[in-house]
């Protein structure tokens, strides 16, 4: 069969190894595979499949330097894994038989317990035999810490074959973002992930476990691994066996583009991907070690784990252009430029590692701040949600105004006039029309205070490049959110955006219960460790990878700092773990994404031209696809549209399923119901303030920048334009308390303002810029 497209030149920059215990470890795995029924009289295999596939082989490759009995039970893991992806498609697939699929797959977590005397079910079929064999040998020698997490990532990655058999019986192609959220789970990726701590001895320090640069390592090993899988599998996945899940096809249907020209997207983002992992494994893992205090064993650990997905992903390289199991015709013959094709060497080919990829990585980090591009162009905005604005607005606008006075947020990069144009009172007003007086004035006083850092940070600390600045000024504003005695907290309280989280803080988690303060203080931790990825990447001059910028700009944001307050004040409505769910977290995910990709196309002018920002996602495709602006911008467009339906598709057709998966009774539903319209108005209030105030638009600019992008009100005015405020008069920047904030340990938290010789130059120098 006749190839449906040319394999493109792949991005490998670590060798693949063999492990010399190969031939035992397929031995082994005839054996076990026999003993637990997946060969003859399955239905499934026979050992010439089993031969064909060559598991062992895979193994060996990613797995090169583990002994014999270790290789052996990794191998029967491969095995079990791969004889289940074809027993559900046999089973289930391709009926389709959702109910049947589903009952399946509630019997096998009772085959992962965490303790081993629990005991197992009596398996019922050759995956469940399989499960508790493999459960019993592998966990002995394993934390209970890493048995949770390996058996959350078995559970995702059975339980996600779901939402490929809906979207099968349904027809629906999967957009960009939506599918690599979802193929990380049913790919197996971040389950593989779990078996190399457990075959390299590498066990992950809990400390470490679950921070981001971790998290980024593995998403990023698990999308390249994805992404090539996609690539060679392709013939198979979708002219033979009626698959939708696939990368190429995804790309080649958003894009609208020939399956080549998806074919050469899907290995342009697999190469970014992979220099991700390697500016994550380089520049922020060893600084994470140091701050978590780990000692020599344990970092050793963490090496032999990035070293362990490094021999993994060029491991499964090789495997993949030698198994029966995917299109390959050809590559792995083809010789080398530099090693005359000797095996494992085929991904040191000189062009692989200097080409395509090396111009990637270099525009990446070469981008020109303030140049000129013009007032933001705005697509179509196709919302077919109601606006309704709460009736508090005027209440709102006036007290919110007021409380960033009393707070000192008007005294060095806003003045009051700026902050009346900005009306976060208004977002507040269409995102939550039915909030009370009280809640609306503390919805805007928290949009306020998170735009106010979010303006800050870059100003404060990026211009500068204090990245251990910023860091100290974190850590000060997170102890300023105490759980259970928020007085602690204030008490801490000195710079004026400590002194606005303490006071919000205070108010806020008065209803709340202890589980729901613990939460709700992550979320806002989350979105301020966002804002020190922004710097990093600020201080690096690095244009963000196309789905690290996606996945961090939720937070940086603010997303679920508003729909977190939202889902709380349904308060114990809705039973445990239902937010959890696959399916809320993909609707979130969309409305969040469509959110601040409202954000991005109305404020590109504003970041790019006048702020020289990097953080942008129509830059970000500007970069990836090498395109102009208009090209970046239908790209960016034709993503929003394709999330909004996304949403609108999941309300439709998945939430009555989950409904049915968590019994919910008349209340639960119509909470859910009612959380789903408050997610609408979120969407088309966000899109009204855009609208409606003066920070975007070019008319505005640059009079409306923040303090240091354009000249400082000495004396900024104090009224609104309905109604008078009495607001003191305010010093300027550097006398104020946040420049010199007090305290042991403050001194190096201190932000930097310049002096009025230094901002002069600096608009001259923007002037002749932009």
């Amino acid at each position: 069969m006749t190839q449906p497209f040319d394999l493109p030149e792949f991005y490998m920059p670590y060798p693949a190894r063999l492990n010399p215990h190969l031939e035992a470890a397929r031995e082994q795995s005839r054996v076990w595979a026999r003993g637990m029924g997946m060969l003859e009289g399955s239905g499934i295999w026979e050992q010439k499949d089993l031969d064909a596939h060559d598991y062992a082989l895979l193994c060996s490759y990613t797995h090169p330097d583990c002994g014999a009995d270790v290789l052996s039970l990794v191998t029967d893991w491969y095995v079990w894994v791969f004889f289940f992806d074809d027993h559900f498609l046999e089973l289930y697939k391709r009926t389709p038989d959702r109910e049947g699929g589903k009952e399946y797959l509630d019997r096998l977590p009772a085959f992962m317990p965490m303790d081993l005397a629990d005991g197992f079910p009596e398996p019922r079929n050759p995956v469940e035999a399989g499960l508790a064999d493999l459960w019993a040998r592998t966990v002995p020698s394993m934390s209970y810490a890493w048995r949770e997490r390996f058996a959350e990532s078995t559970r995702n990655l059975l339980n996600e074959s779901l939402w490929e058999l809906a979207n099968i019986d349904t027809g629906r192609i999967a957009n960009p973002v939506e599918y690599i959220e979802m193929r990380r789970k049913v790919g197996g990726a971040p389950w593989s992930a779990g078996i190399i701590e457990y075959a390299a001895n590498a066990e992950l320090p809990v400390p470490v476990a679950g921070t981001r640069p971790l998290r980024v390592l593995t998403d990023a090993f698990s999308d390249g691994v994805h992404l090539r899988n996609d690539l060679f599998s392709y013939q198979r996945e979708v002219e033979e066996e009626g698959e939708l899940s696939n990368g190429v096809l995804v790309l080649e249907t958003f894009l609208g583009c020939t399956t080549q020209e998806a074919a050469e997207a899907v290995n342009d983002l697999l190469t970014s991907r992979l220099q991700q992992f390697e500016n994550t494994a380089l520049t922020e893992v060893p600084a994470l070690c140091v701050e978590k205090g780990l000692d020599p064993a344990q970092c050793a650990a963490v090496a032999a784990y990035v070293k362990g997905l490094q021999d993994w992903q060029s491991g499964g390289h090789e495997w993949h252009l030698r198994s029966s199991r995917y299109m390959n015709e050809g590559a792995a013959t083809t010789p080398n430029a530099l090693f005359g094709g000797a095996v494992g060497t085929s991904v040191l080919d000189i062009k692989t590692l200097f080409g395509r990829p090396a111009k990637a990585r270099l525009r990446s980090h070469s981008n020109v701040p303030h140049r000129q591009v013009g007032p933001s162009q705005l697509p179509d905005f196709d919302l077919p949600f109601t606006l309704t604005v709460s009736p508090h607005l005027d209440h709102a606008r006036k007290e919110s105004i007021a409380w960033a006075g009393r707070m000192g947020l008007l005294a060095d990069i806003w003045d009051a006039d700026k902050l009346a144009g900005y009306d976060f009172a208004l977002c507040s007003a269409g995102l939550d029309p039915d909030a009370t007086r009280e809640e609306l004035e503390l919805s805007a006083e928290w949009l306020t205070w998170g735009t106010y850092g979010d303006d800050l940070y870059p100003l404060a600390f990026g211009r500068t490049h204090d990245l251990a600045g910023a860091k100290l000024c974190t850590d000060r504003l997170k102890a300023c959110m105490t759980v259970e005695d928020p007085a602690v907290g204030a008490a801490l309280a000195v710079t004026p955006m400590e002194r606005g989280l303490a006071d919000l803080w205070s108010r806020t988690i008065v209803p709340m219960d202890m589980d729901q303060r613990r939460a709700f203080q992550r979320t806002i931790e989350v979105m301020l460790d966002s804002w020190l990825w922004e710097l990093h990447n600020q201080h690096q001059n690095r244009i963000p990878d196309p789905i690290d910028y996606l996945e961090m700009r939720r937070f940086t944001f603010g997303s679920d700092l508003t729909m977190s307050l939202c889902r709380m004040r349904h308060g114990k409505k809705l039973p445990p773990g239902i937010y959890e769910s696959g399916t809320l977290r993909a609707i979130e995910n969309a409305v969040s994404d469509y959110g601040f990709l409202i954000n991005d196309v109305f404020s590109y002018q504003k970041e790019i031209q006048y702020e020289g920002e990097i953080h942008n996602l129509i830059l970000v495709v500007e970069n990836f696809f090498d395109c102009d602006y208009p090209t970046a911008l239908k790209i960016v467009a034709d993503l929003m549209a394709s999330r909004l339906a996304q949403f609108q598709h999941a309300m439709e057709h998945e939430l009555p399923v989950l409904y049915d998966d968590f019994d919910l009774d008349a209340e639960g539903r119509a909470t859910m119901d009612e959380y789903m319209k408050e997610l609408q108005d979120w969407l088309v209030g966000i899109l009204n303030w855009h609208r409606g105030v003066r920070r975007y638009y070019d008319a505005d600019l640059p009079s409306t920048l923040p303090y240091s992008g354009v000249p400082h009100t000495a004396t900024p005015r104090t009224t609104l334009p309905s109604e008078p405020l009495a607001l003191p008069s305010l010093p300027s920047p550097e006398g104020h308390a946040w420049a010199t904030p007090g305290g042991l340990g403050t001194s190096a938290a201190r932000i930097f303002f310049p002096s009025p010789a230094e901002r002069a130059h600096d608009r001259g120098a923007r002037r002749g810029a932009v």
